[in-house]
């Protein structure tokens, strides 16, 4: 079976069918040698003033992803916790709590989330440690004055901290700092007099005012430094683990707060590792369901959407014109950047539609409702929209080839995939993108027949010059095919 049988059956643009490159080193011209160089070197980039780079979904889905689930678990248990319920199930609670930790461990682990599972052992200790010195009123006040300025600490830099995995060079660094924190506790909680403790009895404001805690005001800046740092940080991300991060911290806080020992500390901090274990199968379904460069929901999304779909609605197949130009001129740091400049385009489309990257340089618009005449305006002023986008190139290194017959050589080789660039300006990246859209018929009512129909247009967008919206050819009226756009 040849390679382009095999590319027959699986699509043109199957990305792990592709021929094996030859070295051809010895052969390539000086030339040619010179501006591959330049390419790799630059690591071009692209912007645009009218859209961010990434996907902007609005400040309503910012806060939902910041909020949810981690102030319903606390606001539960809080509700439960602070009505006195818990008083008389301390072994529910109790069992309640080696279970959430045992299964966070396990999920952290197995997901390879070593910054929840360091945040995980922390807690445990932490809580350990203060019920183990508050055996004693003063080793344990004194415990409780440093944990409580240690553990913000600690979760600020799992929290800023880069995801590496369970490996040496990641576990090295954290155990040190555990283990050199743990020394400090140990050593500060001694009975005989001390004068590390006066550390955190410093006041910084009226000490009145700080009745209703046994904290000190050193730690209580801490915590309200770092919580605010971790709210913005996670509103910024819109990562459910980066949310985690700060509710497990607020009830840690409240299990502090409400006295080191008994059943109220201990469900708080149950509720803690149940938060972080639940950011951790809440980010898992994010990354399987959206797509990570571009922010726009996958193709395991766009197949569970379809699924559930019914007539009417209408199919648009959304293609990058001349994308591969675009990544072997400007190298694959550039076409991602492009894919997600399309990306924050094909997310404000108009008509109800909801977009899905469903592969490479491929998109998929479903408008659920909506029939194909209903929508072709919205698509057509999705095209204008991204044609008239000039994404201006920046990078270290922006020369072009110097002039000569070498270079007119191979600008005529090349002329073909550049004919949507010729009246770009210098320095800057015209993007176009084709599109084919089709519509459930009575004799092809399937959504495989319809998205089968919405690729054909599409091919026959790219063969008819590309930067144009093409309908299927079953409905098309009397002959003539409603398609706009220029040909590029």
């Amino acid at each position: 079976m040849t390679i382009d049988r095999i590319r027959r059956d699986f699509g043109t643009n199957s990305r792990s069918l592709r021929t094996p490159k030859i070295n051809r080193r010895v052969s390539l011209s000086p030339l040619i040698m010179k501006k591959r160089a330049q390419n790799e070197h630059t690591r071009t980039s692209v912007y645009t003033t009218k859209e961010p780079v990434s996907v902007d979904f609005g400040t309503h889905n910012r806060v939902r992803i910041l909020l949810l689930p981690g102030v319903i678990i606390l606001g539960i248990a809080a509700a439960l916790i602070q009505t006195g319920i818990l008083k008389g199930y301390g072994s529910v609670v109790d069992f309640f709590y080696y279970a959430t930790f045992a299964t966070g461990l396990l999920l952290a682990w197995r997901f390879h989330s070593s910054r929840v599972f360091s945040a995980l052992i922390l807690l445990l200790l932490a809580q350990r440690a203060v019920e183990f010195f508050f055996e004693n009123r003063l080793p344990g006040l004194k415990a409780l004055e440093a944990i409580s300025f240690l553990i913000p600490l600690n979760f600020a830099l799992l929290a800023l901290a880069r995801e590496r995995g369970f490996t040496f060079a990641a576990a090295v660094p954290r155990l040190a700092l555990l283990f050199f924190e743990s020394v400090f506790v140990a050593v500060i909680c001694r009975p005989e007099p001390f004068a590390g403790p006066g550390l955190f009895h410093g006041a910084l404001l009226n000490r009145g005012w700080f009745r209703w805690t046994e904290i000190p005001q050193i730690s209580l800046l801490m915590f309200f430094v770092v919580f605010t740092g971790l709210l913005v940080h996670a509103f910024t991300h819109r990562k459910p683990l980066e949310s985690g991060f700060v509710w497990a911290l607020l009830s840690f806080f409240l299990a502090l707060n409400s006295g080191p020992l008994g059943v109220n500390a201990r469900a708080y901090i149950a509720v803690a590792a149940v938060i972080l274990a639940v950011s951790i199968v809440e980010t898992s379904y994010a990354m399987a369901y959206h797509d990570e460069l571009t922010g726009l929901q996958s193709r395991r999304a766009f197949n569970d959407a379809t699924a559930r779909l019914e007539a009417p609605y209408t199919l648009a197949a959304v293609d990058i014109d001349h994308f591969k130009s675009v990544n072997d001129t400007y190298g694959h740091d550039t076409g991602d950047e492009v894919l997600s400049l399309v990306a924050a385009k094909l997310a404000h489309v108009t008509g109800g539609g909801q977009a899905y990257r469903v592969g490479g340089e491929e998109f998929s618009i479903v408008f659920p409702g909506k029939s194909l005449a209903e929508v072709m305006p919205d698509l057509e002023n999705l095209r204008v929209e991204i044609e008239q986008s000039s994404f201006r190139l920046r990078g270290r290194d922006r020369r072009t080839i110097p002039r000569g017959p070498d270079r007119r050589a191979t600008a005529q080789k090349k002329s073909s995939r550049r004919k949507a660039n010729l009246s770009t300006p210098p320095g800057y990246l015209r993007v176009t993108v084709s599109i084919g859209v089709a519509e459930p018929t009575a004799k092809k009512p399937t959504f495989e027949e319809v998205m089968d129909l919405a690729d054909q247009a599409l091919y026959r967008a790219k063969e008819a010059g590309r930067n144009r919206v093409e309908v299927a050819a079953t409905t098309r009226t009397r002959g003539k095919k409603k398609a706009a756009g220029n040909t590029a």
